[in-house]
């Protein structure tokens, strides 16, 4: 359980602030900081549980808002969301659970193989970020089979539902990275689609949108 506990009163109050607006007057009032809690915990801890099931996801949301708290001086206000930093956060955290995730996510790849739908939602909603038409049985095993970094970008961009410059700021890392890492797991999830936008983007010189584009 967290000891963070829905804020009541005070979320209606301040329903309109920004996450920054909420951090920023939770250093003078600690109160306060419950109002981000019941604003982004079902979305951390539902990421958290993807990666690492139920039990250790409710452990990762817990210290999430615990680190959070304890660092809150330290959140770039110039963002008005806090969610890409508390996603960073959590997939730090995350990374100390390395061994559990890899069981996790080979236990949903044997699902998938086995054709079950325990966990055919979250691959679905992968598959449409990502504008892959391949079914989950080829997704899951190549989404395995991905780089401890590439399947982190991956999962903040298709499951936490970020955009290439919220993952950067989750991963600490320029979005340029971010780009080239998804054109890389682009092609390792669909070659075939991948070949037919490297002809587009040799036809139209480079012409083309900038989130399929090429790059060196």
């Amino acid at each position: 359980m967290t000891n963070f506990e829905p804020s009541g009163l005070s979320g209606a109050i301040h329903s309109v602030s920004t996450d920054s607006e909420i951090i920023q007057r939770s250093l003078g009032q600690p109160r306060a900081f419950a109002e981000l809690f019941d604003r982004h915990a079902r979305t951390v801890g539902g990421y958290a549980a993807r990666r690492l099931g139920p039990d250790a996801g409710e452990d990762i949301l817990s210290e999430t808002f615990l680190v959070a708290f304890a660092r809150r001086k330290s959140f770039d206000t110039s963002w008005d969301s806090a969610l890409p930093w508390l996603y960073g956060i959590a997939s730090r955290l995350i990374r100390k659970h390395r061994a559990r995730e890899a069981k996790h996510f080979r236990s949903s790849v044997e699902s998938a193989q086995r054709e079950e739908h325990i966990s055919q939602g979250d691959l679905e909603s992968t598959i449409a970020r990502l504008d892959a038409e391949i079914s989950t049985r080829e997704l899951a095993p190549r989404i395995a089979a991905l780089s401890k970094k590439e399947r982190e970008t991956l999962l903040l961009y298709a499951w936490g539902d970020l955009t290439y410059e919220e993952v950067a700021v989750a991963l600490g890392v320029p979005v340029g990275t971010v780009r080239s890492r998804m054109n890389r797991i682009r092609t390792r999830l669909d070659p075939a689609r991948a070949i037919t936008r490297e002809r587009v983007v040799n036809e139209k010189e480079g012409a083309v949108d900038g989130r399929f584009r090429a790059r060196a």
